[in-house]
């Protein structure tokens, strides 16, 4: 690797602005913040609702039952 054409890379303090959640992560800039981490997305707390599929699934039923018809 060629030196000084690299930045540098630090450990930073990563804030969550939803939740207020902090952690340690790496990084070439000096402070991050995320809209949404680990502990308040609905995917990793269990609180997802998967509205769209239920949709589908209806109809296609409904498709099914007019060609069975």
């Amino acid at each position: 690797m060629k030196k000084g054409i690299h930045p540098q890379y630090n450990k930073v303090t990563c804030v969550c602005t939803s939740c207020g959640a902090t952690f340690e992560t790496g990084s070439t800039l000096k402070e991050l913040r995320v809209d949404t981490c680990s502990k308040c997305h609905p995917f990793y707390t269990g609180e997802q609702k998967f509205v769209q599929a239920a949709g589908r699934v209806e109809k296609f039923n409904k498709r099914l039952e007019k060609k069975t018809k």
